[in-house]
């Protein structure tokens, strides 16, 4: 990984008293599949956020842009604290909160734009959660899937620039969101309502991003990005490999 740094981020943790880890899900605990339903935490990494929670002194989160009925089937229901729709749902000691009122005429208007895609580009399909809509390209011809979500964002900037509405340009997926939702506001939240002394956040997307971006003048915390592009993380990572070596390390 990086050697001096990881050495610093373990010692960091170690002397620590009030933890807060923060991990995405997909890209950074487990790879993207065609079906997302079926990418599954490894046992071996399921373990490992086990032994997590059983340190008091860490408190962990799993931060996704996943429904939180999906992320909580696919960690299997443990007693793990998430943050769900990029901090639209959060769960904490196993209860649901939505953090917005959930009331979007603007759904209606986006949903027939994106369904004329998918229509038009086999393979690509439309994902509405409770507080944002996705247009989903992953199973598609690379280079069709990249051409459409271009116009579809070029579309969709003539509805969000007039709404409190922000486009999501992810990793094969156009994400459309109320601009009070984010990862960094989620994120910003929790520390100001508590007082860590270390903070390690590990995302891949462009999702991620606003978290990192959030944590930049914070001396305590750590930022990882997993694999290549530009990024407002401190530090970058290879694979989801590297990421599980780091968690490995920490609870030694």
């Amino acid at each position: 990984m990086f050697n001096k740094t990881e050495a610093e981020i373990i010692q960091k943790y170690k002397n620590a008293t009030n933890r807060l880890v923060l991990l995405d899900y997909d890209g950074t605990l487990v790879n993207y599949t065609i079906k997302p339903d079926t990418a599954r935490l490894p046992e071996h990494t399921f373990d490992i956020l086990i032994d997590f929670l059983d340190d008091p002194k860490t408190k962990i989160y799993i931060i996704t842009g996943r429904r939180q009925v999906d992320i909580d089937r696919l960690l299997n229901h443990i007693q793990i604290d998430i943050i769900a729709e990029h901090g639209a749902m959060i769960k904490e000691k196993g209860i649901w909160r939505k953090q917005l009122v959930d009331n979007f005429p603007w759904k209606n208007e986006i949903i027939p734009i994106l369904n004329r895609f998918t229509v038009k580009c086999p393979g690509s399909f439309v994902e509405e959660k409770i507080f944002s809509i996705a247009w989903h390209y992953r199973n598609v011809d690379p280079e069709m899937g990249y051409a459409d979500s271009r116009e579809i964002i070029d579309l969709l900037r003539r509805i969000t620039d007039s709404r409190n509405l922000k486009i999501l340009d992810g990793k094969k997926v156009v994400e459309i969101l109320t601009k009070d939702t984010g990862k960094g506001r989620a994120v910003k939240k929790l520390i100001e309502q508590n007082s860590f002394d270390f903070v390690l956040s590990i995302g891949d997307d462009a999702t991620d991003e606003e978290m990192f971006e959030y944590l930049l003048p914070n001396p305590d915390a750590f930022t990882i990005k997993v694999g290549e592009g530009s990024t407002y993380a401190r530090h970058k990572v290879k694979n989801i490999g590297d990421v599980v070596t780091i968690l490995k390390l920490l609870l030694l």
